[in-house]
């Protein structure tokens, strides 16, 4: 985009750096597709029903701490690779069991591979999780005015509050952390936790208020975390 050779980019907001470099601008966050974790499994339908000992695969340090803290039984071992190659691994009976996205699965037309879908009261998403934002240069008002159409205001609210609890707290992809909000009857409702990698220290709360207000909120969840303890984690 510096150099002129793309107008703009589209980007998983999951990964999308909360602070961007300068000069360049989010445009426009499309609707969200399903935020949700998903269970991938050949012979399971929930994690309740691993057995213990049962090897599950997962390269976020987000999913690690949250089935450890909640389900200490199971084993949990790193899963790299693109998504067929996560799936091979499972197929190959490597894992027991694997926990994905969601949206990547659907969009992919592979939702038929989920056996459960995993509520965020069970696996809290991450920031930006299931959201795709469209970057460009701050300069660049053709291209803003372009891709403005395609906002979903409702879904850029809630992904702005997310990350602005991720922002304050400093979040990085070496930090379990998750954060996920919803809109319901006009109130956008924000939940986030903190951990270690073990999930043994685990901090969580809520906040909510008006969707105009997404950026506060989000950094006043973050303070009331940091009160929990957060900032030592």
């Amino acid at each position: 985009m510096q150099a002129g050779r793309a107008d703009f980019a589209v980007h998983s907001m999951k990964d999308v750096p909360m602070t961007l470099p300068q000069g360049f601008t989010l445009a426009a966050i499309g609707e969200r597709e399903d935020p949700r974790d998903a269970l991938v499994s050949n012979h399971y339908t929930n994690l309740a029903d691993l057995p213990k000992g049962a090897v599950v695969g997962t390269s976020s340090l987000r999913r690690q701490a949250l089935l450890k803290n909640r389900y200490p039984h199971l084993k949990i071992e790193p899963l790299r690779g693109n998504l067929q190659t996560r799936l091979r691994k499972l197929d190959e009976g490597h894992y027991a069991a694997i926990i994905l996205a969601t949206a990547g699965l659907k969009r992919l037309n592979l939702a038929s591979r989920i056996a459960c879908i995993l509520e965020p009261s069970v696996s809290l998403p991450a920031v930006g999780q299931g959201a795709l934002g469209l970057e460009c240069l701050a300069s660049r008002e053709d291209v803003r005015a372009l891709l403005a159409p395609l906002n979903h205001p409702e879904t850029a609210a809630c992904v702005q509050a997310e990350r602005a609890l991720s922002r304050r707290l400093a979040g990085s992809c070496q930090t379990p952390l998750g954060g996920y909000a919803e809109i319901r009857e006009g109130v956008l409702h924000l939940d986030g936790f903190v951990a270690d990698l073990q999930g043994q220290r685990f901090v969580q709360g809520a906040q909510s208020g008006a969707p105009q207000d997404a950026e506060a909120i989000g950094i006043a969840l973050a303070e009331s975390l940091i009160a929990q303890g957060a900032d030592k984690i």
